[in-house]
């Protein structure tokens, strides 16, 4: 039965999407992706030449959506903000609401069925997010409203669920997953600007690297963009955040000077002292390396603290 195959494929998707990223973490490339899953003699990739994509084994509905990475310095193709109802907003496939892509959305939002969001970070990786659902049409827009939910709290099992518990809930696992994407995007972008090294050590473990701001999140220019980005390492991106060594706006490491004066041993001496006047690794692209007035203005945070 048509019902059947659409259930049983989209949950081996989910299985197979758990299996990849607890293997390769959170980010997936396109390659794993197109390759997809192996389902009654059939590979069924997760994502095609459009946003919106139904593999042939489907009769009826998509399995993905999908939305492009952020090119540093250009607009993203569509987006991914919040609408006033608090759930993200995905457009439509060109300005036919009739368009099979958009009629197949429609259904899956009428029945209720699970969709994976592919969330591109940098081009030809994706942050994969999944249970979403369809939840709204708006035509005049030219847009759906896109929930996410947890995959720890099935809803479907609930043939008459609470509605207002569960479109807050919605609400909020969507908002707390916008927050992740963006943070996770920013991550790549940077470490990939950094050649996956830290700007301090060069160490080139990228699960031990991190995306340190350097004009903190919150801080009104704080945006999350790359010249406003360093790659640092788990030891050196808290030694930044807790002002025991800044970066001059001549990209110096300068490390506080109790902490310089401190005999502690050799970790202290190597990973902290030793990098007193080192030069920091900068993107080879001029529009994304660390802006001057962003290192100057941490500086003078990192002198007061000092």
């Amino acid at each position: 039965m048509p019902e059947d195959i659409d259930a049983r494929v989209r949950a081996r998707a989910l299985e197979f999407l758990r299996e990849q990223t607890g293997l390769h973490g959170e980010v997936l490339p396109f390659a794993i992706l197109k390759r997809g899953f192996q389902f009654d003699g059939q590979r069924v990739p997760l994502l095609g030449p459009q946003g919106i994509f139904k593999p042939a084994i489907l009769p009826e509905m998509p399995l993905s959506i999908l939305t492009k990475a952020v090119v540093e310095g250009e607009a993203r193709p569509y987006d991914d903000d919040l609408g006033s109802d608090g759930f993200l907003r995905y457009r439509y496939r060109g300005t036919d609401p009739r368009h099979r892509d958009n009629v197949g959305l429609r259904l899956a939002m009428q029945r209720g069925v699970p969709l994976v969001y592919l969330f591109g970070v940098t081009p030809g990786r994706y942050l994969p997010v999944w249970p979403v659902f369809i939840v709204r049409d708006h035509p005049e827009a030219l847009a759906f409203s896109v929930a996410v939910d947890s995959p720890y709290m099935p809803v479907l099992s609930d043939p008459r669920p609470d509605l207002a518990s569960l479109e807050a809930r919605r609400a909020y696992v969507t908002v707390v997953t916008q927050r992740r994407v963006h943070q996770q995007s920013f991550r790549e972008r940077v470490l990939e600007a950094y050649r996956t090294q830290c700007a301090i050590c060069r160490l080139r473990h990228e699960e031990l690297l991190e995306a340190a701001h350097i004009l903190p999140d919150g801080h009104p220019r704080g945006e999350p963009i790359v010249p406003n980005g360093l790659a640092l390492c788990k030891l050196h991106h808290a030694a930044f955040d807790r002002h025991i060594l800044g970066i001059t706006p001549k990209l110096r490491v300068e490390v506080r000077l109790d902490i310089l004066r401190e005999a502690d041993g050799p970790m202290l001496r190597h990973g902290l002292q030793g990098f007193q006047g080192v030069e920091i690794v900068t993107p080879r692209a001029a529009a994304l390396k660390p802006r001057a007035e962003f290192l100057a203005e941490r500086y003078e945070l990192f002198r007061k603290a000092s």
